[in-house]
């Protein structure tokens, strides 16, 4: 097991963390990679990297289905962002082969913080074939 620090920016951000999870890999490592966001405010999902659109899009529509202020009573004032980490989900699996991410050629995954700044944690967990 493998922990990665992650910090965010701003409230809402979709960070690439593929190339610092392909880092912490050992070369001869097949079978999968289990990705897990240790955060009920942030989550992880796999999608386009080549298109920063598709991101941005993401981010506009997440957020008008569940907005900030959307009269939630959670005291703390982040319902919005436990709602939008629960709906994409706090984990990844992704395949290994041969200390390679076995991504698809436009795929990327993406650390998905929606109560930020915050420093994040990310914890890897090998699986072998």
């Amino acid at each position: 097991m493998v922990e990665i620090s992650v910090k965010s920016r701003s409230r809402t951000e979709f960070i690439d963390i593929t190339p610092r999870i392909a880092e912490q890999i050992p070369g001869d490592f097949s079978g999968l990679v289990h990705v897990f966001s240790a955060h009920t405010t942030a989550g992880l999902t796999i999608n386009e990297n080549a298109d920063p659109d598709v991101v941005g899009d993401m981010m506009r529509q997440l957020e008008k289905m569940v907005p900030w202020n959307g009269g939630y009573s959670h005291a703390e004032g982040n319902s919005a962002a436990h709602l939008k980490a629960s709906m994409l989900g706090f984990s990844q699996f992704v395949p290994v082969h041969d200390g390679r991410l076995r991504l698809g050629v436009w795929q990327a995954v993406y650390f998905c913080e929606f109560d930020g700044p915050r420093q994040r944690r990310v914890v890897l967990t090998y699986l072998r074939d």
